[in-house]
């Protein structure tokens, strides 16, 4: 799959004016002059006893605006790639048409607004005097070349710019006559290099902020100094949603410019911070300063990640031209393998996963399987969900799982309880819980409650012979919530069990305890610190086209939208090392993105490193399109993991927001690469056996031989899946759930009358008639025919779906098709889920495949049920590549890039199949 290119898409920003990209020289000291003259700094306000205050008094108002640039001028730089339409860029925008520096020395710009004024000061005898200037000696000519090699290209031919042909976007470079390393602006504020600053915007807004990390005098005489800029939250993908994000904290970026020298307004003091997920440490350990900063903003991908040492002492020359290897290099297989297999040997044994909003588990068992192929042993060992027939799904395929039916709400009221509960009985100590504030049972009185219990005991004693489990809700349905737990009495059977509040357990606290520390061992419930990755797809129902009052305002007023500030909120208790957030597309469409921002922008509050990637399952070996947004997140000690590249040359559809377009995970265009050939319906299910409309079967044998390698892999047993544990021989299993929706008697009667051909569907029934413009309407010659319930054969919905201009009612799809997506219904009154030569829609475990579930993998509940759980579930392929770079990333293996490349024919199971295999499933 290779990202597209269109005229809207071109990696520009709003201005253009004389872009400067520098490749990133080998030396990297800074000069002795520079050391020397950081000593003679002025500090900010400071003025100088060279100026006078006639000087002072006559300057000229700040009027130069700084320089917009493209993409930090390197287009085919992987990490300075710009989000389209420069949206997170920090400058203001102005017009496209401005013109090149002139060459009066003057350093204007001129723009079809306004001119920039350039700052002078006059002294007593009428000579002006330019109030930006250079000071000190200049750095040597050899080393100047040496540090700023492109500066130095056209100077023997008096050029102004260079052009940088391996630049496609065909940026300048403005040639140096010599370098500085110190400069005075307004005659009084010395400004070194590497010294961080303000610098003039337009007339009404915020400075900007830079780090200098060039000082230079132009061929023609101009001064200039080179930019590396700061973004403020705002500014950044954040955009509104930068509220949430402290005023002082600002990105450092790789983006540069060059500015003419008395644009420079006034220098800052901006802090390095560690990124500490500990907020409250964090607020201790920052300095007096004006900004601090703890994170490097990358366009790609909307990336927020660790700083660097060298960005957190003096930023050297960085340039934002990074080498652009080509990607079939990035993380060559046999490095990887070493790598995962060196690091995983320093890494504790087992990692634990917390699946939230679980459904059936598809995404926690593709992230499991693909860990452990890179060498990471990953076991999902929470899951949380409010669907009971999906629970029960992933129980029965996970049954090393603490499996929790309820809400994500009620489950973390849960976890807060049960950390008091720890600490009561002395099992945990936590600096923020005090047994005093959490003692149902006033045990400091003991004495006096036994006397009162021998008072009030009358009539029947029931005693409790253990705890079975606990919840938080409202177990009884007598409208009373808080924390319940499921109590087995003595000489009752277990129909005899019951819910009991907290409070009514004073005269068992033994068996509560002894519950609790058992519970504590075994890690029922995770505690702050336990979980190291979690993973999850937070519903955001308010979102949907089918919601008419969706508010688009403050999406997150919705209460169908409020998931997604419970599962922030459980990922800001738990603490986990690694996040994975899953959701539609619709999350960067709706009200301008507003809920994928919020996502990503609470994970930087709580300091996670971030990333975020739209993914199309049918790029991973899947017949189906199926595009979701995937939101990496790290905690500062740990590597951000890396998306997968495709596998398989999939076109992708949908409407994507041209601001996140190239936050596709894709090859860029004209990028030469062999990717497999995409897979179509008939690839993935046509070895199953034939079923009709009426099967009842859960369970049965296969009845051909696996025809494509799709077909080999996705019947393998659970022990000879990669990624899981190898075992003893693995006994012969069958294929569970290949029965469909069964249809009324008026729809089965239809479908039987839909052509088995492609493309067929209701507009082939007798009585319809195709207009040119591709609309139906009835045919006047032929009488309308009726089923033998008396309803017409062709519907009046059908002919009336979206005004008469869709095709899909009772559709059938085709052998050599990719489907659309998988849903979660499976009516065929207005989607094209027919079998393509059998009369029925595709049968649950037809859409598992599509899905990527293997065989083995068994669903529960009314059938209409299992169509929703595999409906919801992320596609396994992808959850299974983004689980072997989480792996990887886990151990510590990956690079800062954002991209990786998966092994050759992965999932690589043709050395896993046995030549037995195909035998015992035939």
């Amino acid at each position: 799959m290779a990202k597209t290119s269109s005229s809207s898409r071109k990696p520009t920003r709003s201005s253009q004016r004389n872009k400067t990209t520098m490749s990133k020289p080998k030396y990297e000291e800074v000069t002795d002059v520079a050391h020397e003259e950081e000593s003679t700094q002025v500090s900010r306000g400071e003025e100088s006893t060279q100026v006078s205050h006639e000087e002072e008094s006559t300057q000229v108002s700040r009027g130069g605006k700084r320089k917009n640039n493209s993409a930090s001028g390197a287009s085919k730089s992987k990490r300075s790639r710009p989000e389209l339409g420069s949206k997170t860029s920090p400058f203001k925008s102005e017009s496209e048409d401005v013109g090149v520096l002139g060459g009066d020395g003057s350093g204007c710009q001129k723009t079809p607004s306004k001119l920039k004024v350039t700052r002078r000061a006059v002294h007593g005898n009428g000579k002006e005097e330019q109030d930006a200037r250079f000071i000190g000696e200049p750095v040597p000519d050899e080393e100047a070349r040496r540090r700023w090699p492109k500066r130095y290209e056209g100077v023997e031919q008096k050029q102004v710019v260079s052009k940088n042909s391996k630049d496609e976007n065909d940026s300048e470079i403005i040639q140096a006559r010599r370098h500085y390393t110190q400069a005075e602006v307004d005659g009084r504020v010395l400004y070194n290099l590497y010294a961080d600053a303000h610098v003039k915007a337009e007339e009404g807004q915020d400075y900007y902020i830079c780090k200098i990390v060039e000082m230079f005098e132009a061929v023609d005489g101009t001064l200039y100094f080179t930019a590396q800029w700061f973004y403020r939250a705002r500014d950044t993908v954040m955009k509104k949603l930068g509220h949430l994000i402290d005023k002082k904290r600002v990105f450092f970026s790789e983006i540069q410019d060059d500015n003419p020298l008395d644009c420079l307004v006034e220098k800052l003091i901006i802090a390095k911070v560690s990124l500490n997920v500990d907020l409250e440490a964090k607020k201790k350990m920052i300095p007096c300063c004006d900004y601090y900063c703890d994170m490097l903003y990358l366009l790609p991908y909307s990336s927020f990640i660790n700083l660097s040492p060298e960005d957190k002492t003096n930023c050297s020359e960085a340039s934002s031209t990074i080498s652009s290897d080509d990607i079939n290099s990035v993380n060559e297989e046999k490095s990887q393998y070493e790598e995962a297999s060196q690091a995983s040997n320093n890494k504790k044994s087992q990692v634990t996963l917390l699946d939230l909003y679980s459904g059936c588990g598809a995404m926690s068992t593709g992230l499991c399987l693909g860990a452990n192929m890179a060498g990471l042993k990953l076991e999902t060992r929470w899951a949380v969900d409010l669907n009971k027939y999906a629970c029960e799904s992933l129980k029965w395929n996970h049954p090393e799982t603490e499996v929790r039916n309820e809400s994500a709400e009620d489950f973390l009221a849960l976890l807060k309880e049960w950390e008091r509960l720890c600490v009561l009985f002395s099992l945990l100590k936590s600096e923020n819980l005090e047994k005093q504030s959490f003692n149902p049972f006033g045990m400091e009185d003991d004495g006096d409650d036994d006397d009162n219990e021998e008072d009030d005991t009358e009539g029947d004693v029931f005693e409790v012979e253990k705890i079975l489990a606990l919840c938080y809700g409202d177990p009884k349905k007598k409208g009373e919530r808080g924390l319940h737990f499921q109590v087995r009495w003595k000489n009752y059977g277990p129909e005899e069990d019951t819910w009991e509040p907290l409070e009514g357990m004073d005269d068992c606290r033994e068996c509560l305890k002894d519950f609790v520390t058992h519970g504590f061992n075994s890690k029922i419930l995770p505690l702050p610190g336990d979980v190291d990755v979690i993973c999850g797809g937070p519903p955001c129902q308010g979102i949907s086209g089918f919601n008419r009052f969706r508010n688009k305002e403050n999406p997150l007023q919705d209460e169908k939208n409020k998931q997604l500030k419970v599962f922030m909120e459980i990922v800001e208790y738990l603490k986990p090392k690694f996040v994975l957030m899953e959701n539609v597309v619709d999350i960067v469409k709706f009200a301008e993105g507003f809920l994928g921002r919020y996502a990503l922008s609470q994970l930087i509050h709580l300091n996670y490193q971030v990333r975020m990637g739209m993914m199309a399952a049918g790029a991973y070996g899947l017949p189906q399109f199926r595009m979701r947004v995937f939101l990496w997140g790290a905690r500062p000690t740990e590597k951000l993991p890396q998306y997968p590249l495709p596998t398989h040359d999939v076109v992708v559809r949908g409407v994507i927001p041209l601001e996140f377009e190239m936050n596709t995970v894709a090859y860029d265009e004209g990028q030469k690469v062999e990717l497999e050939t995409k897979l179509l319906l008939e690839d993935a299910i046509a070895d199953l056996p034939a079923v009709g409309n009426y099967e009842h079967q859960d369970e049965m044998d296969y009845d051909k031989d696996p025809q494509t390698e799709f077909q080999r892999f996705i019947r393998l047993r659970k022990e000879e899946m990669p990624g899981s544990s190898p075992k003893a021989k693995p006994a012969k299993h069958l294929l569970y759930d290949h029965r469909p929706l069964e249809l009324n008697v008026d729809d089965y009667q239809r479908v039987c009358q839909i052509p088995k051909k492609k493309g067929a569907n209701f507009r082939d029934l007798p009585g319809v008639l195709v207009r040119d413009d591709n609309k139906v309407e009835w045919d006047p010659n032929v009488e309308r025919v009726y089923l033998k319930s008396g309803k017409p054969l062709v519907p009046d919905y059908a002919m009336s779906f979206i005004g008469g201009s869709s095709s899909k009612p009772f559709a059938r799809l085709w052998w050599d098709e990719t489907v659309p997506t998988v849903v979660t219904r499976a009516e065929p009154h207005n989607q094209a889920i027919l079998h393509p030569e059998q009369d029925r829609v595709l049968s649950v475990r037809e859409n598992a495949r599509l899905q990527g579930f293997p065989d083995y993998y068994k669903l529960f509940g009314p059938v209409k049920e299992r169509y929703i759980q595999v409906g919801n579930a992320v596609a396994v392929p992808v959850a299974r590549a983004l689980g072997y770079a989480l792996g990887l990333a886990y151990q510590g293996v990956p690079s800062d890039e954002p991209l990786m490349k998966l092994p050759l024919k992965f999932p690589n199971i043709i050395e896993r199949i046995s030549s037995e295999s195909s035998e015992d499933n035939s």
